[in-house]
């Protein structure tokens, strides 16, 4: 028994005739006629009564049909459900956002989704890059945006999408750095409590570079959270000088350091390099460059 005899099955009762039927479904008569039969032989007992040209159901017909009906209608239901989830258009989409992509992309991301695919559920999880590292490996995330400098390489991650986003030492307007008329040192932002998010030894190493052993993240930085826009609302309301992407700070300002620290943050997208993507993620990938600030990117960045 097959769901495509099935579905003639239900053709022909409801056109009340084997030409009828024949019409409807594109087949010849005797091509209907023998998958009718096939059908009848494997349940053994006829469904329909010949009548002429008319058919009549037997009662085993009329109960095959509600059945019949029932599968066929759920195998249509099933090739929708299959071809919206590759579409991306229904389903579950599962992302983990690091601090600054958590500032830049949640809002744009939901929005989008509710807009155009609504019936797409969408999840959002925040965190350091490290854990949401560990839920992509454990499959409890389909990919995640996060600091790619902070991603340790390895054979099961694929990183792609990467953009770079000019980040530095911000102040509120009408910060006492700013109303300095002397070049500004590093050792001057010392005066004020510095926050930031967990930095990668990439960008620590080039902090002691350009401004020496006290511009060690470890000793220098007084606040840290996950949360740069913790972080940023606090720099918002006090002295504190906040290290970050500067897309991630509306409102706040570049301290003039000499030298200048022309630094940026690099962020990329990573999923599991032998696991199938989510359908939806499509949708990520094909917005995401609408959703960064203009020329951040991405770039065609690429590493396994």
């Amino acid at each position: 028994m097959t769901l495509t005899q099935l579905r003639h099955f239900v053709g022909l009762a409801q056109a009340g005739s084997f030409a009828q039927a024949a019409r409807l479904l594109f087949l010849t008569q005797p091509a209907l006629s023998r998958s009718i039969q096939a059908l009848e032989e494997e349940l053994g007992a006829p469904l329909l009564d010949r009548l002429g040209r008319r058919i009549a159901l037997t009662p085993l017909g009329h109960e095959v049909l509600d059945r019949a009906r029932r599968l066929v209608s759920e195998a249509d239901a099933l090739k929708q459900v299959s071809q919206g989830l590759q579409a991306g258009l229904i389903g579950r989409l599962r992302m983990g956002l690091s601090s600054a992509p958590g500032v830049l992309l949640s809002q744009p991301l939901l929005g989008h989704m509710a807009r155009r695919h609504p019936r797409l559920q969408v999840e959002i999880s925040r965190g350091n890059t490290a854990v949401l590292i560990d839920a992509l490996r454990e499959q409890r995330l389909d990919a995640v945006v996060v600091d790619v400098r902070s991603v340790r390489p390895a054979a099961d991650l694929r990183i792609d999408q990467v953009f770079e986003l000019p980040a530095g030492f911000l102040v509120r307007p009408g910060h006492p750095l700013l109303r300095r008329r002397k070049a500004l040192q590093f050792s001057d932002l010392l005066a004020y409590p510095v926050a930031s998010t967990p930095l990668s030894d990439e960008v620590a190493r080039l902090l002691m570079e350009r401004y020496g052993t006290q511009a060690n993240p470890d000793d220098c930085v007084t606040l840290r959270s996950d949360e740069t826009h913790s972080l940023v609302e606090v720099a918002r309301q006090s002295e504190v000088v906040v290290l970050t992407v500067c897309a991630a700070a509306p409102g706040l300002v570049p301290v003039p350091l000499q030298p200048a620290f022309s630094a940026t943050g690099r962020f990329g997208m990573v999923t599991l390099a032998r696991r199938s993507e989510a359908p939806a993620l499509r949708i990520v990938r094909e917005a995401l460059p609408a959703w960064l600030p203009a020329g951040a990117g991405p770039t065609p960045v690429s590493t396994r």
